[in-house]
């Protein structure tokens, strides 16, 4: 266990401020830009569902009513 702390140590040591402050911006830009596909990908699904939905045809829209003719009929 202490030759694993002992190589996390030297990679930090060897790394130079700059470097590592390089790196936390690419993982930050990284965590945008993934977060900003996830935002995109879920807007594109519920614009498809949505022309799904404008587009069904009358059969559709009676099968998926729930209302029940039987009711009404005298």
């Amino acid at each position: 266990m202490k030759k694993g702390q002992d190589k996390d140590a030297v990679l930090k040591d060897t790394l130079n401020a700059q470097t590592l402050e390089k790196l936390k911006m690419l993982k930050q830009d990284a965590v945008e830009t993934e977060e900003k596909n996830r935002k995109e990908a879920l807007v594109r699904k519920e614009e498809e569902r949505r022309l799904r939905e404008k587009n069904k045809s009358f059969e559709e829209l009676l099968n998926e009513s729930n209302l029940d003719w039987k009711k009404y009929k005298n």
